[in-house]
């Protein structure tokens, strides 16, 4: 023993050493490197043993177990029988010996090496197995012990990770199975005795106000009065151990729930059980009287209350997250929803003591679980009523004896008192929930329409005026403030943004169901709102500097504060609702929007006139932004209308049009004195975004001719005129080039005045573009730095412009777009001539590159096909094989954006149909095969491949009668279409370089090219070519099989197995008879013997599912050989 007591004192010192701060790195990787090695020797695990029964160090006796861990799990094979069945009997030993001295840490760890010896041998070696795990369960001094190996054998065989064989993973799932009503009988045996045990001592409180729960709705929820009087009984006080037995047994079913199916082995006193112990979370006396004595271990033992509660509501929220409810089930799932709608009830009654929010702030309270993060009681609740809408309403809903509307009572109460902003998303996503399934309800059942809506009525009104009373400061103030309003979050919002999107989405949902009620509440609260901002103008009055807002009190500050803040909300609650007001229902509600598009355009040109945005005020700092803000709320809702604006048009313009024409000259008017560079930005742009939707979705016949607009005109062709911000010049310029290119509506093409309004385009168009064009003729020239600055502003300037009026014009009629390029020409032509020029200044490039990729995508037929061919040639000539090098390598992200950009303009070019630009086909696949594509395909980086192979697809799909001739007089002659094949060599290059794309690990392009074949499969039946079934198809396949193997795009398994399925089926006799025996036979890492099991278990299925199965089978089992044959020693002989 001497040698074992050695080593055993010379490891603690190495872990010591280890893990001393004084240690250096260095040092740390060459005792790591000793251990290593020591472990891997054969016969170490006896000294772990002697070192896990004579050692009190922790880092010893962890190391020991990881040297078993690893023993068990990668060289059991090779362990001699012998040897396995010592460890087999020694480790359990130990385990009983010393599980109430071994820290837990240390216990759990044992526990899992013990069961994962089982997961390699139970039944067959280790019988005993499973029977010791019950036999220390029924054992009380040992329950605990029996308790954890118990969840962990449920963690580690149910669902067990890569290293068995499928057909063993079968077995055991199958083994357990046949255990699940034995172990759910002895966990309800333990759970109710501990509970029987110490509901008879426990003391009998007085009768108090509280005591009386048992309401009227409990009694319509409970139909016997004896499930009421049960759940009714007072909660037992438990001692600390009780306390523990029961967290263990509740842990074990929440996993138990997670893989077993719904049968009648959940029996209906397992699922009282569990409720009982959910009542410990909703019940804050239990958790007082834990405080009473003020002693700290009793404010434990109210977390370990707390606990048990969560738990339980986590074994009940495993079996409501299964959508798959057989029959005999449905009961039990009934009775579960009325027992834990009593908790709702108790949860949310009132009474003198507690306001229904102090009590869910403490039961918000965070409790630790097992080896989990700290979770608290109302997460779990809440996380039971988003199942129970979103999995099981519809379900629940026919039962006559289930009180909806009551539960919607209880769960609006519920959603009102929660204690955090997060907990009461949540809950507004479960009324989205709600909401969603009641109109889908209706709209597969018209006929009830009205008696579905009057049963939910009362609760919809409800829940819509309380929710429109949390956005508002007059409320619901000091909640408001806490929210955060300038942090962004993953969606580009801030913490108040998303608070009241969340809100208003719900305010929508309501108006699409009740649309009347969601007015008439929404309305009035919009209206005296505004009544303050209006008023407004009597405290307005002239200083020195301008004019100065007399409110100066600190109380009248804060309520003017909290009153825009209102009406901004309510602004943009109003402008959410719009869509409800056009279509069909235009006319049954087109006075309620005519009220508000009117009230609207009364504030914005109010805002505009006594210019609210450039006002002083007393609290400049909260004031100013506020006032601002409601100006552009009111802009960005008066938008949202457009579209109801242009219905209007279309009813009235032929009759009575005063009304239509008084609105829209009335907001013109408003918008106008803020398109100025002088305005602040948030402003300036709700004021360009409304005139953009009224020049492009009104398109009234009058606009040209207001003053207003005609003002807009001069200013922007106005050279002198101070340049707006690039976003609003880029926004203005959109909206006056869409007031003279758009058709008007309601117009016949005569009276159209195409003319003239062309005439004016293009002296716009010329105004704008004038410094543009006026760099032709000095480009050439070597240009200074400062100089060449300025340059590159004009570009950007201009074509910014240009690039967004093509594309807001090319869905539009042939004639806007021949005008549109015809104002363009000149421009277009100095683009050209000027990309030659700035070949290597990438930002430029870019530019201009996007400019005519826009032009490409909108006006290419306009364009014409000498020019388009003399765009391309240039294009071409420039990007030589050393001008891509330099993009793609020397210039960053932007020189790999710049040849992005002329990939996609390649891409526009050949998906164009007829024999136009068929000649560049030859070049465009030369350029991408010799050029770009050597470049890239070495580079590791993804930019640059995914536009090339997308184009390369285009090429293929697009075109695919340049490769494949099918002549149908060929195929009528031979009965089948045997097609000729032309272009062959580039055909196969990139057929190549898709299969290369698979052996790389970039997942994106991956799927993208994937989806390519198999679409191109789907359209083309690219895999029943013959150039690629007899020269390809197998190759793709044993590429596919290979990345399922490595592992290294797991997440694509589903869609890999479907291509190799679409791949074989095309020769499904080749795949059995040569592919799969090949395929085989060069698997390195398994033997013969091993092969044989792997070609027998692959069926010879010719059906997607089965077939794809035999896949992921053949996968799993040749990874799990591979690990088998590494795990053994060296120089074992396999017969």
């Amino acid at each position: 023993m001497a040698s074992e007591e050695a080593s055993l004192r010379a490891l603690e010192s190495l872990m010591t050493e280890f893990f001393h701060n004084c240690t250096t790195n260095e040092r740390k990787r060459e005792i790591e490197e000793l251990l290593n090695n020591f472990a891997q020797q054969i016969g170490a695990w006896r000294f772990c043993l002697y070192f896990l029964s004579s050692t009190r160090n922790d880092y010893v006796m962890m190391y020991s177990l990881t040297v078993f861990e690893n023993l068990i799990n990668k060289m059991w094979l090779g362990v001699p029988s012998q040897d396995k069945m010592e460890i087999r009997s020694c480790l359990p030993k130990l385990l009983l010996a010393h599980h109430k001295t071994l820290p837990y840490f240390i216990r759990n760890k044992l526990c899992k090496v013990i069961v994962d010896i089982g997961r390699q041998d139970w039944p067959m070696f280790y019988h005993d197995f499973f029977t010791n795990i019950l036999q220390l369960i029924q054992s009380p001094v040992t329950t605990p012990l029996g308790l954890i190996m118990l969840k962990t054998t449920s963690e580690e065989l149910a669902c067990p990770r890569e290293d068995l064989s499928v057909a063993r993973k079968e077995e055991l799932r199958k083994l357990l199975l046949d255990q699940v009503q034995t172990v759910l009988g002895l966990l309800t045996g333990i759970l109710e005795s501990i509970w029987d045990k110490h509901s008879v001592t426990a003391a009998t409180p007085p009768p108090s106000p509280t005591s009386g729960e048992s309401g009227d709705l409990l009694s319509s929820l409970l139909q016997s009065p004896s499930a009421a009087k049960l759940l009714n009984q007072p909660i037992p006080i438990l001692d600390t151990e009780s306390e523990y037995i029961c967290s263990l047994a509740l842990e074990c079913l929440a996993h138990l729930f997670s893989w077993i199916p719904l049968s009648t082995s959940i029996t209906p006193s397992l699922l009282t059980t569990i409720f009982h112990f959910a009542r410990f979370g909703c019940d804050t006396r239990v958790r007082k009287m834990s405080s009473v004595n003020g002693s700290s271990q009793n404010s434990v033992l109210g977390q370990e209350r707390g606990r048990l509660g969560v738990l339980a509501m986590s074994c009940i929220n495993e079996l409501m997250s299964k959508n798959c409810v057989p029959m005999e089930f449905e009961e039990y799932l009934l009775r579960m929803f009325q027992q834990t709608f009593y908790l709702l009830q108790k949860i949310t009654k009132e009474n003198n003591a507690h306001t229904v929010k102090s009590r869910l702030e403490e039961l918000d309270e965070r409790v630790l679980c097992w080896g989990r993060q700290a979770e608290s009681y109302i997460e779990k609740f809440t996380d039971f009523l988003r199942l129970f809408v979103s999995v099981h309403l519809r379900r629940i809903e026919s039962y006559s004896q289930f009180p909806v509307v009551e539960f919607l009572a209880l769960l609006f109460k519920y959603t009102f008192h929660q204690p955090t902003h997060e907990g009461y998303f949540s809950c507004l996503d479960i009324w989205t929930l709600f909401l969603d399934y009641l109109t889908s309800k209706i709209k597969s059942r018209l006929a009830d329409k009205e008696a579905v809506l009057n049963r939910y009525e009362d609760a919809l009104v409800l829940l819509l005026t309380e929710v429109l009373n949390r956005i508002q400061f007059r409320y619901n103030q000091a909640q408001l403030e806490e929210l955060d309003d300038e942090t962004l979050d993953d969606d580009q919002q801030t913490e108040w943004q998303r608070y009241l999107r969340q809100s208003l989405e719900v305010v929508a949902k309501v108006m699409e169901l009740l649309p009347t009620h969601a007015f008439s509440t929404l309305f009035p609260v919009l209206q005296d709102n505004l009544e303050v901002y209006l008023g407004l103008q009597q405290f307005v009055v002239t200083s020195g500097t301008g004019h100065r807002l007399n409110i100066t009190a600190e109380n009248d500050c804060r309520r003017l504060h909290c009153s825009l803040r209102d009406l901004s909300s309510l602004l943009q609650a109003v402008g959410r609702l719009a869509e409800y007001f056009i279509g069909d229902v235009f006319a049954a509600r087109f006075n309620d929007a005519l009220t508000v598009v009117e009230r609207l355009v009364k504030v914005t040109l109010y805002g505009s006139q006594i210019k609210l945005y450039n006002i002083e005020t007393a609290v400049p700092s909260v004031l100013k932004p506020d006032l601002i803000d409601v100006h552009a709320q009111s802009l960005a809702a008066l938008q949202a209308y457009a579209h109801w604006l242009a219905q209007f048009y279309s009813e009235v313009h032929r009759q009575n049009p005063e009304q239509f024409i008084s609105l829209v000259s009335t907001a013109l008017e408003a918008i106008t004195p803020l398109i100025s560079s002088k305005v602040q930005e948030k402003l300036l742009l709700s004021a360009c975004h409304l005139l953009v939707s009224l020049a492009t979705t009104v398109r009234p016949v009058f606009l040209i001719s207001i003053p207003a607009v005609q003002k807009v005109f001069n200013r922007i062709t106005d050279t002198s005129a101070q340049r707006l911000p690039d976003k609003a010049q880029v926004l203005v310029c959109r909206a006056l080039s869409n007031v003279l290119l758009l058709p008007w509506p309601n117009l016949p093409e005569s009276e159209q005045q195409w003319a003239v309004r062309s005439t004016n385009h293009a002296s716009l168009i010329s105004a704008l573009t004038r410094e543009y064009r006026q760099l032709k003729s000095n480009a050439i020239l070597p240009q200074r730095k400062v100089q060449l600055e300025d340059t590159k502003a004009i570009i950007h300037q201009t074509l910014s412009v240009l690039e967004d009026i093509v594309e807001s014009i090319s869905g539009e009629s042939t004639k806007s777009r021949q005008i549109c390029y015809q104002s363009l020409q000149e421009s277009v032509q100095v683009s050209l001539a000027l990309f030659p020029a700035f070949i290597h200044q990438s930002d430029v490039t870019d530019e201009m590159l996007s400019f005519f990729l826009t032009l490409f995508q909108g006006l290419r037929v306009q364009m014409g096909v000498p020019f388009t061919e003399q765009i391309i040639q240039t294009f071409l000539n420039m990007f030589t094989r050393e001008q891509l090098a330099e993009s793609i390598l020397h210039e960053g992200s932007t020189g790999c954006r710049v040849v992005e950009k002329f990939l996609k303009i390649l891409q526009v070019v050949v998906q164009e149909p007829g024999q136009v630009f068929k000649p560049f086909l030859p070049s465009v696949i030369s350029l991408c095969m010799e050029q770009v594509y050597p470049i890239i395909a070495e580079r590791s980086s993804p930019d640059v491949k995914a536009e090339l192979f997308e184009l390369l697809f285009r090429v293929l799909h697009h075109n695919w009668r340049y490769f494949f001739k099918s002549s149908v007089l060929a195929s009528v002659q031979r009965g089948v279409a045997e097609e000729q094949m032309e272009n062959e060599a580039q055909f196969s290059a990139i057929m190549q370089a898709f299969g290369q794309s698979f052996l790389q690990p970039d997942i994106h392009l991956f799927k993208q090219n994937l989806f390519y074949l198999e679409t191109l499969n789907t359209k083309q039946k690219l895999y029943h070519k013959k150039i690629f079934r007899t020269t390809m198809l197998f190759q793709f396949v044993n590429v596919l099989l290979q990345v399922l193997v490595h592992k290294s795009h797991d997440l694509l398994q589903e869609e890999i197995g479907i291509a190799t399925y679409n791949m074989a089926s095309v020769d499904f006799d080749g795949f059995y008879s040569a592919f799969l025996p090949e395929f085989l036979a060069s698997c390195d890492g398994v033997d013969s013997n091993q092969k044989n099991v792997l070609g027998r278990n692959f069926k010879m299925d010719r059906d997607l599912p089965s077939f794809t199965q035999n896949v992921h089978r053949l996968v799993n089992d040749l990874r799990y050989y591979r690990l088998c044959n590494d795990s053994l020693p060296p120089g074992t002989v396999k017969l």
